[in-house]
């Protein structure tokens, strides 16, 4: 393999990872995961946002954090390498409900159009814009349950960083 072929799998493999770090970001509230996904001078198109990834994570915080429940899974990465530039397009998959509306799940499915920019050896998102390909809202009373009720036996239950499973494993493992 050569050392040009060796390097886009790294670049590739590093531009899988920060769309991953998003993803736990966005699902746990963890704004350090979400900021590290971002260069600082960043763009996002996010649906009703559009404006600086900075200004987008800090109403999707302040809205996050009220509570309810968010799942994010990124498919079908495709990754476009030029130079230390990159044009990536991942499709999603994002179900949620709202604290004030713990009964009402949207589903929606769309893609991350990306493009990425190495900087100093690191790929981050330098703009991106949300495409919306399929949505689904609906009313499930059952949701509004606490975790206790609506998971029963299924535990631990995700929530938001840093108290999250991940964050002690993530500790225990760093700790050696």
């Amino acid at each position: 393999m050569s050392a040009d072929s060796l390097q886009a799998l790294l670049d590739r493999e590093a531009i899988r990872d920060c769309l991953y770090r998003y993803c736990r970001g966005i699902d746990r509230c963890d704004e350090a995961a979400l900021r590290s996904a971002y260069w600082e001078d960043a763009r996002d198109c996010h649906g009703a946002w559009n404006g600086s990834a900075s200004g987008f994570i800090d109403q999707a915080l302040a809205r996050m954090r009220q509570g309810g429940r968010r799942v994010h899974q990124i498919t079908n990465v495709l990754i476009e390498l030029h130079g230390d530039r990159a044009a990536v397009e991942s499709n999603f998959f994002a179900l949620q409900a709202t604290a004030a509306r713990p009964d009402r799940e949207t589903f929606l499915c769309g893609r991350y159009a990306d493009r990425f920019e190495r900087r100093a050896g690191e790929w981050r998102v330098a703009a991106r814009t949300v495409v919306y390909d399929w949505i689904e809202e609906r009313t499930r009373p059952e949701a509004a349950q606490d975790s206790a009720a609506l998971f029963g036996l299924r535990q631990p239950v995700g929530c938001a960083a840093p108290m999250d499973t991940i964050y002690g494993l993530l500790g225990a493992v760093r700790a050696g």
